[in-house]
């Protein structure tokens, strides 16, 4: 295929990761300790197993000939440069992370960073999140950024406290019904 008729091009190795939020500017990249060895983890299968296999696979691929109808090339060389930007945007994230061992605070019932908070809203709905990093971010499994709006409202605030929260449709008020931490 013709190059002309691809919509891509070698300068296509923009760092930014689609759905990754992005780190406020002055603030560092908190994780806690779980969440820095799923990244490091990534990596490494990236570096370690993946790339290889993508590499290997691309390497038959140009040994066949015509490289420009060639599906296992042309795909093999698209993966490889999405493999390689992973591999850049992750090795970013660990040079400016820093690990935060919630454990710290086991025993305390004041919310901060690793913190896993029930909570009651107005309605009686009650919620239970971790405040975890940027990267480590699932609110599926409750697991919210510290950047959030809901995490700023509840950091420092103590068990039993209620707290004001700005949502779109207005003011919330959360009390707070339990804060822990992993063990040490």
């Amino acid at each position: 295929m013709n190059k002309a008729f691809v919509k891509e091009s070698e300068n296509d190795d923009d760092d930014l990761e689609v759905g990754m939020p992005a780190i406020p500017a002055g603030s560092k990249n908190y994780m806690t300790p779980a969440g820095h060895k799923r990244i490091k983890d990534e990596l490494f299968r990236l570096i370690d197993v993946d790339r290889p296999e993508v590499v290997r696979i691309v390497s038959w691929a140009a040994s066949n000939g015509d490289r420009s109808e060639n599906g296992d090339y042309i795909y093999g060389k698209r993966r490889l440069r999405e493999i390689d930007r992973r591999i850049r945007f992750l090795t970013k994230r660990l040079d400016i992370a820093e690990v935060v061992d919630p454990s710290v605070h086991h025993g305390s019932d004041q919310i901060f960073f690793g913190a896993t908070v029930t909570y009651e809203n107005q309605q009686g709905e009650e919620h239970t999140v971790t405040i975890v990093g940027i990267d480590e971010l699932d609110p599926l499994n409750g697991k919210i950024s510290w950047i959030s709006p809901v995490a700023r409202a509840l950091t420092k605030a103590r068990e039993g406290d209620s707290v004001v929260l700005k949502t779109p449709s207005g003011m919330d008020e959360l009390t707070i019904l339990s804060v822990s931490y992993p063990e040490p």
